[in-house]
């Protein structure tokens, strides 16, 4: 079972996130834990303070270090060889997280995620308590909750037993495994005829190699016409000019 904890000054954000879907079934089910702490709980002053004006000036309000590395620590212990969960604070200065960084992290017992806010977190916390820095993306929001959710629904796509069916996870967007990083071709259902758009012939064929090779080809279009950069990275990696 993959355990999960959120440290955030908004822990009731994550009630209903934690309650429906993909997500809620498998807490139901036991294959994964996921609690969130308030932050304000490490906090030794009558005001519950967890933020200050930072040194050297500027706008907004810095995140004190004192409740986060004492927070982190009674959660996941000391930072150094002998802990055993790996602590993540979501920040824009992050390393980008991606499919693969996702499936590696499905792979521990614990993550322990730190959600910023204001203008950031005090440096001496992250050097003393966190082991790494992620991002979702080039953009800035106001809290590491939002980042934290899609983290964690990307995370638990690849515990074993969250999908319904196991495949979903290696057929997805991005899973190099399946496409080598192409995006994930369209896809059909039911009707056939809906306003004149018709699901093409092929995938009603029943002929499986000839369906392949159409979804191969119709992600490849995709990728070329939406990210080709997905597909430029994945000639380097295979050594190609």
């Amino acid at each position: 079972m993959l355990r999960i904890d959120v440290i955030t000054i908004f822990p009731e954000l994550f009630e209903p996130f934690r309650r429906l879907g993909v997500l809620g079934g498998a807490i139901e089910r036991g294959l994964l834990e996921l609690e969130a702490h308030d932050l304000r709980d490490w906090t030794n002053d009558r005001h519950r303070t967890v933020d200050d004006t930072p040194y050297g000036g500027g706008p907004g309000m810095v995140m004190k270090p004192e409740p986060l590395v004492e927070a982190i620590e009674a959660i996941a212990g000391p930072k150094g060889p002998e802990r055993t969960a790996r602590v993540v604070l979501l920040s824009p200065q992050g390393t980008p997280f991606t499919q693969r960084t996702a499936e590696t992290w499905a792979r521990d017992e614990h993550l322990v995620f730190v959600c910023g806010r204001y203008e950031g977190i005090d440096q001496r916390a992250i050097e003393l308590a966190v082991d790494e820095e992620t991002t979702v993306g080039d953009y800035v929001v106001s809290g590491g909750e939002a980042p934290t959710m899609v983290v964690v629904e990307a995370v638990s796509r690849f515990v074993p037993g969250v999908l319904g069916n196991a495949e979903s996870a290696q057929t997805d967007s991005f899973q190099q495994d399946f496409q080598e990083g192409h995006l994930e071709g369209p896809q059909y259902t039911r009707p056939v005829d809906y306003r004149g758009k018709i699901v093409p012939p092929v995938l009603r064929s029943g002929d499986h190699g000839r369906i392949a090779h159409w979804r191969k080809r119709a992600a490849l279009e995709r990728t070329q016409e939406r990210r080709p950069d997905l597909l430029e990275g994945g000639a380097r990696r295979r050594g190609e000019d």
